[in-house]
């Protein structure tokens, strides 16, 4: 599938505008972003970077934001159409969002969204 990077950061915010406010209201400093890419070549859909709500002891002092990053060509690569796309963003944003919270990889597994 193909899509350019405007049009792909634009689902990309209409799945974030999609999530329940239950679920989002929470994160704080926080930003996403998109990439074509990760950077080590990995074929990663996402990538939370940052302090878990579980891990965060003083907090707030001048950090930097925690980052989710949503990966543009491993979606498109597997998706047929965007629909499928739209799914695979959604799934992407609340596993990483659910790192921000403090699960793991094999919690999400657990609950279908790894």
């Amino acid at each position: 599938m193909e899509m350019d990077a405007e049009a792909f950061e634009q689902l990309v915010i209409d799945e974030l505008d999609r999530l329940p406010d239950d679920m989002v209201d929470g994160l704080e400093n926080v930003v996403f972003v998109v990439e074509d890419a990760a950077e080590d070549g990995e074929k990663l859909f996402g990538l939370y970077e940052g302090f878990a709500l579980t891990e965060r002891g003083t907090y707030g002092l001048g950090e930097l934001p925690d980052r989710i990053v949503v990966y543009r060509h491993t979606h498109l690569a597997a998706c047929r159409n965007e629909g499928e796309l739209r799914e695979e963003i959604h799934t992407t944003l609340v596993h990483e969002i659910a790192h921000f919270y403090g699960m793991d990889d094999a919690q999400l597994h657990e609950l279908g969204w790894a």
